[in-house]
């Protein structure tokens, strides 16, 4: 999974520690207060560990609570558009408002008139542990309020999953499937809206952190910034596509999903430039245009799967589908065994891959820490595709047996 490198490689990548942590001294000299810029160590204990004081801040508290209100209220202001979902059990269609790239640009307002006004967006990543502290607490209190709530929701609204009769469970993957007071739906509001805004907005901190101590933010750091701005703004302008993915239609709404979506996603999807503002990088041009290609060809890929999936989803007849070949299935549906759907079987999942490595090279090879979204998110997508398998041998059986003997491979052509 190493990087090839070249001739400037150790350079360009920061690749042996001795030089990178040379020129990180050389180049950004430590500012009081600031990071701690030692050498990254994979292997033995931190110099030092916080206290459990150094868990809780009301400070934080206020802060990601505000940042939740403010979430939810760009969540109901008017939408550009409404989508209806996917049909539930008793036949019924819940509808969607589709704004959250809308919600995304004013923030980026809403931040962009703050630090005109002097709101210290640096000092943001000094509060990173508090914060990941109090967003935990938060998915746990809310996840218990999830289940309380689904002991009174009729059965139709309940998941396939998560009723299994144990409780530790069901709390944990979820009782009801799409949990809503009035048209505010807890599970979608929470699938793309303030841990992915607020991921972006971490990014941003931690890059006006870095060009607070070295005076301008390094290539690195623009190169991470730039590359998973592309990927929130692409998730939220196509929001109406996650209607039909497996965490709407299929999985209930608990611990797991709510964790995962306010918590995990903002605090451990922006280690590439957390670890960046700590450990320096020298990246030079030539390398730093490789690795753009690379995020440009997982883009491309990703982008042109789920496009793919999603107009066929809709639209069959549409002109840019009508033509590709595909297997009947008893249901009634479709199974596409051409374009991308005919190159391995989930292809999204192929070029999401691709463009997690180019997030993480721009960090070097001196560490695996920058390395873990590409490592977790492998084993992610392997057990999901694994999921995926099951449900669609038992919906669509021999068609589906079809599907895979044409396609062969599950994600990464001629190795999986």
């Amino acid at each position: 999974m190493a990087p090839t490198q070249g001739p400037r490689a150790p350079l360009e990548f920061g690749g042996r520690r001795g030089s990178a942590t040379a020129a990180a001294r050389h180049h950004v000299p430590p500012a009081p207060g600031g990071p701690v810029r030692g050498p990254a160590r994979l292997l033995g204990p931190p110099a030092s560990l916080p206290g459990l004081e150094a868990l809780w801040s009301p400070r934080a508290l206020l802060l990601w609570l505000s940042w939740l209100g403010l979430q939810a209220a760009l969540y109901l202001l008017p939408a550009r558009k409404v989508a209806e979902g996917q049909e539930l059990k008793d036949k019924s269609r819940l509808r969607y408002p589709i704004n959250g790239f809308q919600a995304l640009v004013l923030t980026a307002l809403l931040v962009g008139l703050g630090m005109s006004a002097g709101l210290p967006l640096g000092a943001l990543p000094e509060m990173l542990l508090p914060l990941a502290f109090v967003a935990t607490l938060t998915a746990f209190i809310f996840s218990l309020f999830l289940y309380m709530k689904a002991q009174v929701a009729p059965v139709s609204a309940l998941a396939p999953g998560g009723n299994s009769g144990n409780p530790i469970y069901d709390f944990f993957l979820g009782r009801e499937l799409n949990p809503r007071i009035c048209f505010f739906d807890f599970k979608y509001f929470c699938e793309l809206r303030p841990g992915l805004i607020g991921w972006v907005l971490i990014n941003l901190a931690l890059l006006m952190k870095e060009a607070e101590l070295q005076g301008s933010p390094s290539l690195a750091m623009w190169l991470v910034n730039g590359f998973q701005l592309l990927y929130v703004g692409d998730a939220l302008w196509h929001e109406e596509a996650i209607l039909t993915t497996m965490d709407i239609t299929h999985d209930g709404f608990g611990f797991m999903l709510a964790f995962g979506d306010i918590a995990w996603v903002p605090f451990t999807y922006s280690l590439q430039a957390q670890f960046l503002l700590h450990h320096p990088q020298p990246l030079g041009l030539p390398m730093a245009s490789v690795i753009c290609l690379i995020n440009a060809i997982g883009y491309y890929i990703f982008r042109g799967a789920n496009s793919q999936k999603n107009t066929f989803r809709k639209n069959p007849s549409d002109p840019r589908v009508a033509g590709l070949e595909t297997i009947s299935t008893a249901t009634g549906r479709k199974l596409l065994v051409s374009g991308w759907w005919g190159m391995v079987r989930h292809p999204n999942y192929l070029g999401d891959l691709i463009m997690a490595l180019a997030w993480s090279l721009p960090c070097g090879v001196s560490h695996l820490l920058p390395y873990f979204y590409l490592l977790y998110f492998t084993a992610l997508l392997v057990h999901r595709e694994a999921r995926d398998e099951r449900q669609c041998l038992q919906k669509y059986g021999l068609a589906w047996q079809e599907y895979c003997r044409r396609v062969p491979y599950r994600i990464m052509p001629y190795i999986y």
